[in-house]
């Protein structure tokens, strides 16, 4: 990702209405009242896609503390450690049970070249980071660090090869040296510390070609992505998945030359698309915000849907059959960094309106599983959207980080469509229902119904007919808080965490429920 990318497109959004939510979700207007009131059906009898559960995963680059004292801190630091990778953040990581973890960027992938990366860390070559922050790059973590890190936490690997600067022969050697059984390059890893190879589930043909990957025109990105893609081969038995470098937000054009060029040799084909709530220029701060900044970031947000709807079309027309996965593997929110932070570590604070966010782009993803197969939000540790902010020996599990928890249940369940009339919620000229749903049916056999309500100021009493299933009765958890930028900080890290939900109830196959105001709820019914 670049920081300046795209200014003129995004800004020409900034006075934009929000888009239409899903065909099966409609607003109507309401006359305000101290309780808004939202009803629909969940058609359990009419299951849609599965979930797949690569829609939760993540996104680690070497940006600011994202890598180097967000995961690792190296075998020597005083933060407790397992083989340098801090056990609070793992343990963390862990219990989210992240699918795939996307690396090494980003930007940075862009220049990486990978045997940099290798051998005895006291010997790798000290690099200058001329993406993020002009600091110093020491290579510390290559291929053995992020592939045994993926390990560690339980999650699958997703590696962005250099098309950027890198040659066809270099992209190839690094998939070889991740993925052979035997030969030269299997008995070079084995010598670096890892005999057996790893699995390599999906592998990025390079990252923003249009930008920071080369500034490449979509006919000659094409054809680069079809040479490079030839030569990434895997074991006899095994699969990699080659993900395009896809669109720019709206840019509808890339993607349809991109599949109609090189649709027939990818996998899958990206598209990145984040939620600011002002311009390039100055986006917004994290917190401290007013009310109109918030609608506007939630209205904003939901662009996604439209973006994900008319790429999808453009991808119908050359893959009718949703082979080829639309990969969302750059969102969530950018906001001015922290005061007194270096502007190309892209810190920021996380607080409930980024949880909102979050639930409703998961939302929208889910909507569209039938396309949608991988999603990454940016990033996971101490960058952008975080999952968890460190601070030296300190981490904060942030509001976005509680949804992801909240929503595990989703991972490879079993779309359960909604049709749901909601309320509107407006401020200024900013617009949008006030409610969102969705459910499904876990891989548990668990139904799981997930209610947003994104008015800061009133509740929304949900009324949903199960249609095709019988349950009997609801528990959940819901986030909240008092404030729309209610966040946790070191020292007051619990102040916006889940707790239980008592106001679910089931009557006559119907389920009720009265989501407070600006609030995230997700209930299994029973």
């Amino acid at each position: 990702m670049k920081a300046g990318f795209l200014g003129a497109v995004l800004a020409s959004a900034a006075m934009m209405l929000t888009p239409v939510a899903a065909t099966a979700q409609q607003a109507v207007p309401v006359a305000a009242t101290t309780t808004v009131t939202a009803t629909g059906t969940v058609k359990a009898g009419a299951p849609g896609a599965t979930i797949d559960r690569r829609i939760f995963s993540q996104f680690a680059e070497h940006l600011g503390y994202g890598i180097y004292g967000g995961i690792w801190v190296g075998q020597g630091s005083k933060i407790p450690n397992t083989r340098g990778y801090r056990n609070d953040v793992v343990a963390a990581l862990r219990a989210l049970k992240v699918p795939l973890v996307r690396w090494p960027g980003g930007c940075f992938a862009d220049e990486y070249h990978w045997r940099e990366g290798i051998g005895p860390r006291n010997k790798r070559p000290t690099k200058v980071n001329t993406n993020w922050g002009g600091v110093t790059e020491s290579n510390a973590f290559g291929t053995h660090e992020f592939m045994d890190f993926a390990e560690l936490i339980g999650a699958e690997a997703y590696v962005s090869g250099n098309v950027g600067n890198g040659t066809p022969a270099e992209m190839a050697e690094w998939v070889e040296y991740m993925t052979a059984p035997a030969g030269t390059l299997a008995d070079e890893r084995a010598k670096n510390g890892r005999k057996q190879p790893w699995k390599l589930p999906m592998f990025g043909v390079g990252n923003e070609l249009w930008g920071c990957g080369g500034n490449m025109k979509p006919d000659y990105a094409a054809d680069l992505t079809r040479r490079y893609g030839t030569f990434i081969k895997v074991p006899q038995g095994t699969r990699t998945l080659k993900i395009a470098s896809g669109a720019n937000a709206e840019d509808y054009n890339w993607t349809e030359v991109m599949m109609r060029e090189a649709g027939g040799h990818i996998d899958g084909i990206g598209v990145h698309y984040y939620t600011l709530p002002g311009d390039w220029a100055k986006k917004g701060p994290a917190t401290g915000f007013s009310e109109e900044d918030y609608a506007r970031t939630l209205s904003k947000t939901l662009k996604m849907e439209e973006l994900v709807t008319k790429h999808s079309a453009i991808m119908d027309k050359y893959d009718p059959g949703k082979r080829v996965n639309l990969a969302v593997d750059e969102w969530g929110t950018w906001y001015d960094v922290e005061p007194n932070t270096n502007p190309g570590f892209l810190y920021q604070q996380n607080s409930l309106r980024d949880a909102i966010v979050a639930a409703l782009n998961i939302n929208i993803f889910t909507r569209h599983a039938d396309r949608v197969r991988m999603t990454n939000i940016a990033q996971m540790v101490n960058v952008l959207q975080a999952m968890i902010l460190t601070k030296e020996g300190q981490m904060v599990l942030t509001p976005t980080y509680h949804v992801f928890e909240m929503y595990k249940g989703f991972q490879d369940a079993t779309v359960l469509p909604v049709e749901l009339k909601s309320p509107w919620y407006n401020n200024a000229q900013w617009v949008m229902p006030s409610v969102s749903a969705i459910a499904a049916r876990g891989a548990d056999g668990v139904i799981r119904v997930a209610l947003t309500n994104v008015d800061p100021n009133r509740p929304a009493a949900v009324s949903l007919t199960l249609d095709g299933v019988t349950a009997t009765g609801a528990t959940g958890r819901v986030l909240t808080a008092a404030t729309i930028d209610a966040h946790n900080e070191f020292g007051q890290a619990a102040a916006v965490t889940p707790v239980a939900f008592t106001g679910a109830q089931m009557a006559g196959g119907t389920l009720s429920a009265t989501l407070p105001a600006k609030s995230v709820v997700v209930l299994e019914l029973r």
